[in-house]
């Protein structure tokens, strides 16, 4: 199929359909864990296995990563999207049937498998579709969808878990609907490079930039492990801080995530007049800023005004290392590429509570948060100082 069918509206508006899946596995059914909490309540250690709930999608986005970018190409980018959609769909709403933890939490796990095909599917797709410039403002368009999805799922999520907690787990199953699109409207790009590498592995493996892959993934893990210390702390340090409830804390999560999808709208416009290393090293300074915000915060407002900053920083940095990685990598081994940076995002957000709860025991949650934003201050430092050393070795 010719490059041209790439800019029809079907085309764009099922890959970006596609895209809000990936931030739906968590966001939906957080507002039904109390409610689950008491259905269960006879379980043995309730309260670990219903926050298990939770987390258990990103530890199998983590493995999943790696398998989904073997797959994605040496089957294709469109029998994995078909393949994890249909996933998504029946192990995602399986708790709305399923009567024991442990059974929902195995739903839970292959959710995660399915949304690591989706995310590299799709991100690898998009790269695959669009060159230069227009990739630029399409995946910054992308992680605006998934940013504005997150508002909308969460915010749906709650409502509907007042009614009953296992209707939330329904909302998967929209991921059958945008299936049907998948099918009718995406096509499989062309990969000449492909039928080589069976013969030649070897040629492809010198073109792969490990060295730029390390700092991409060492970047997207870092980065991670800080940024999520929002939604794991932020409603902990809000209602110690201003007695805030957890309506006021979603407010506050949602407005942090908004002002990210605003910024990823624009980042094309960014992109243009800067490279992706400045991008990366103001990504990490804006949020460094927020999160110094955050830490010496007296009120409400003020903690909101640093979330809306750390957003901002998030907005530019994700589509900023998509970007980077699919204008890197040859087309041949573009999703392994992007199935690592699905797999260093998750480990980021799964290590987060495991690296930020020991700090906060010792130091308290206001003093975590400026040590983050000290640590994000340095790293951007050190990438700033880096790049004038190495100058424009690092394809922009």
């Amino acid at each position: 199929m010719s490059q041209h069918n790439s800019n029809s509206l079907s085309i764009k508006l099922t890959l970006l359909l596609t895209s809000t899946l990936t931030v739906m596995s968590g966001a939906t059914i957080a507002p039904s864990l109390p409610a689950m909490q008491d259905h269960f309540a006879n379980t043995e250690n309730v309260e670990y296995w219903v926050r298990l709930v939770l987390t258990v999608p990103a530890l199998f986005i983590t493995i999943g990563g790696l398998v989904s970018g073997q797959l994605v190409d040496r089957v294709g980018r469109k029998p994995l999207l078909v393949g994890s959609s249909l996933l998504y769909g029946v192990a995602g709403s399986s708790g709305f049937i399923l009567n024991s933890l442990v059974t929902i939490l195995i739903g839970r796990a292959l959710l995660g498998l399915s949304v690591a095909g989706i995310m590299t599917g799709v991100t690898t797709l998009i790269a695959d579709y669009y060159t230069g410039q227009k990739r630029a403002n399409f995946m910054g368009l992308q992680a605006a969808f998934m940013g504005l999805g997150g508002v909308i799922f969460l915010s749906l999520g709650g409502f509907i878990a007042d009614l009953n907690w296992r209707f939330p787990f329904l909302i998967y199953l929209s991921a059958l609907g945008i299936l049907v699109a998948i099918v009718l409207t995406l096509y499989e790009p062309n990969r000449n490079l492909e039928k080589n590498i069976e013969g030649n592995e070897t040629i492809y493996r010198d073109k792969m930039p490990l060295r730029l892959l390390t700092l991409i993934y060492g970047i997207a893990l870092l980065y991670m492990i800080g940024f999520y210390t929002i939604p794991v702390q932020i409603p902990f340090y809000l209602q110690n801080l201003s007695n805030s409830n957890a309506t006021a804390s979603g407010l506050a999560i949602a407005a942090s995530t908004l002002a990210g999808a605003i910024a990823s709208l624009r980042y094309g416009f960014v992109k243009e007049h800067l490279s992706f290393v400045t991008i990366t090293i103001v990504a990490f300074g804006v949020a460094a800023i927020g999160y110094l915000i955050i830490g010496n915060a007296v009120s409400y407002q003020i903690v909101l005004l640093g979330l809306i900053v750390t957003g901002l920083s998030f907005g530019l940095l994700m589509p900023n290392l998509n970007v980077w990685l699919s204008t890197s990598v040859p087309n041949s081994l573009r999703g392994r590429a992007l199935g690592g940076l699905t797999t260093f995002f998750f480990l980021g957000q799964f290590l987060s509570p495991i690296a930020s709860q020991p700090v906060t025991d010792v130091v308290g949650l206001s003093y975590t948060y400026s040590l983050v934003g000290v640590l994000l201050l340095i790293v951007a430092i050190i990438l700033f100082m880096a790049n004038r050393r190495v100058g424009n070795v690092v394809k922009s």
